[in-house]
């Protein structure tokens, strides 16, 4: 009776959740939608070109850059090669240019589930946009100086940028939000079961000398390595949860999440830009060899920080929570 108790409360726990993050996701990605069909989008996009510059990428990519970051990563792939020429690009160009998108891509959803577990909106947004440039120019110094990836690019699937009917679009948005309640739903539960076996224990041990050198750990871990495999609307949405219940200090809620802003969902997203040419070593071993050094960086940073200044600044809670990290 225990256990079918634990299992109802936690069912109640996830919907609750689930219905937090279905209220951000659905209007977001229907208003972000239909910006992008108004041509809201396209006309602010050149905007973007000088940091195209600075990344070594052609001015026109900064159209896939922001359609990424504002709808997200299908959004982008499926402009690369319509807005520049495939025989122009190298392998070295499509790698930096999805390291970039790796970085920052459907921020409005994603950054709002963030905020939603205590982290402030603007600073996390910032610290994945700005860490993604960052990382970008530095790929593409190594990149440019060593003449490593200078081959044309030879994707091995070429996507198109068809846009849907309303109808279409609706309909894959409302199959998105049932699949998203299902796996939910099995990550509460699964969790649970993999604590009790001692699996988690053992995934955890793995995983646990990388997130310590990025400065996560303890619980806050076990939600790190959700976001960094499947995303996080995932991580994000249990990192609520947690959040809310006093389970994981609020600096640890903060780190999880930069380190999951700077990389996450590694299986599908890394796949989705390998099949357009993008190098794993660019998009995947770097881009987590820099999340651990930078969310290692900023540990330090937030735990020279008060109390007083890491809540006005950094995050949402109006009381501290523990203190520690």
């Amino acid at each position: 009776m225990h256990i079918l108790d634990s299992a109802l409360q936690k069912t109640k726990d996830t919907l609750v959740i689930y219905w937090l993050l279905a209220r951000i996701i659905v209007p977001i990605t229907i208003a972000t939608e239909a910006l992008s069909r108004l041509g809201v989008i396209e006309a602010i996009a050149p905007a973007f070109a000088p940091v195209m510059a600075l990344v070594g990428l052609p001015p026109e990519l900064g159209l896939a850059w922001l359609s990424g970051m504002l709808v997200g990563i299908w959004g982008a792939v499926a402009l690369v090669f319509v807005l520049v020429p495939m025989e122009t690009l190298t392998v070295a160009d499509v790698t930096v240019f999805s390291a970039l998108l790796l970085f920052a891509h459907g921020l409005p959803v994603e950054q709002k589930i963030i905020e939603k577990a205590g982290p402030r909106m603007i600073v996390t947004t910032l610290l994945r946009v700005g860490g993604g440039v960052i990382y970008a120019f530095i790929l593409h110094q190594v990149l440019a100086a060593t003449g490593w990836l200078a081959q044309p690019v030879n994707p091995a699937w070429t996507p198109t940028s068809e846009m849907l009917a309303w109808s279409a679009f609706f309909w894959q948005l409302g199959v998105m939000m049932l699949w998203m309640l299902v796996i939910l739903l099995v990550l509460s539960w699964g969790l649970d079961l993999l604590k009790v076996t001692g699996i988690l224990a053992l995934l955890m041990k793995a995983l646990a000398p990388v997130l310590r050198l990025a400065g996560i750990k303890g619980e806050a871990g076990h939600l790190t390595a959700v976001g960094l495999f499947l995303g996080i609307s995932y991580g994000g949405g249990l990192l609520i949860r947690e959040a809310r219940s006093g389970n994981v200090s609020a600096r640890q809620v903060f780190l999880s999440c930069v380190f999951m802003g700077f990389a996450h969902s590694i299986i599908e997203d890394t796949l989705v830009v390998m099949a357009i040419g993008a190098d794993i070593s660019g998009v995947l071993l770097g881009r987590l060899l820099f999340a651990v050094i930078a969310t290692a960086a900023i540990a330090v940073i937030i735990r020279a920080m008060s109390d007083e200044a890491f809540f006005r600044w950094a995050y949402l809670a109006t009381k501290p929570a523990a203190k520690s990290i």
